[in-house]
């Protein structure tokens, strides 16, 4: 029974690091469609996500079953409670790289933009690729410094899309509707799968040392709030 449970275990590992792969892959694709206009990638993503989609589905069912059948305790049950939280965070950021492919595709055989708001787009695109590659390598090494840097590049993401409000209210770029309404998509978009990827790089800390990243932030927010304004 227990090699059993040890073989479900590594099954369950095995399918989020897959996840993670399409996801990232997902991501990649959907920048080179923004980029340059390709159809045939905003495709592939589009499909992609029914396959990113069944693996969430699979990995449920998957940890489910652990925890009903096994009763896993301790390291193992924080493993088995992780895996179904990241597996459903990777099911979203695979909604987001579709979204940006649906984007993609609706203005072809134009780009979605030109000037700099094109270049900021291209740019956040570019980051939010490399958020899902690091994703991806740290649920297969569980290598901590990768979630630093997962978080640094949500950094830039945040500050993109920041900088994204300023350029579509610059009145001298004279952006059009369409053009703004997919401006204020993607930028959102991207900057949400940043914000998840470092949701799953504090949860893979949590897996591998057992502290809570995210419920010490949350703790240290509360208590900055509650500072003696200066």
């Amino acid at each position: 029974m227990r090699e059993l449970f040890k073989q479900e275990m590594q099954q369950l590992g095995d399918d989020l690091e897959k996840q993670g792969r399409e996801v990232a892959r997902s991501m990649e694709r959907a920048a080179s469609s923004l980029k340059d206009a390709n159809l045939a990638l905003a495709e592939q993503v589009i499909d992609a996500d029914k396959r990113i989609d069944a693996l969430e589905r699979n990995l449920d069912e998957m940890g489910i079953s652990l925890l009903a059948r096994q009763a896993p305790v301790a390291a193992d049950l924080r493993t088995v409670v992780s895996a179904l939280r990241i597996s459903s965070t990777l099911e979203r950021m695979g909604d987001l790289a579709r979204h940006v492919a649906y984007v993609a595709r609706g203005r072809y055989p134009d780009h979605v933009n030109e000037g700099p708001l094109y270049d900021l787009l291209v740019e956040m695109a570019e980051h939010a690729t490399v958020v899902g590659a690091r994703v991806a390598e740290l649920l297969d090494t569980h290598d901590l410094s990768l979630a630093e840097k997962i978080e640094e590049e949500d950094s830039i993401l945040d500050q993109l899309h920041q900088k994204s409000f300023a350029l579509i209210l610059d009145e001298s770029l004279d952006t059009g509707r369409q053009e703004i309404v997919d401006t204020v998509l993607l930028a959102r978009y991207m900057e949400r799968f940043g914000d998840h990827g470092v949701s799953i790089a504090r949860r893979i800390t949590f897996l591998v040392n057992g502290v809570n990243a995210e419920r010490d932030e949350s703790m240290r927010d509360v208590a900055e709030s509650h500072e003696p304004r200066i």
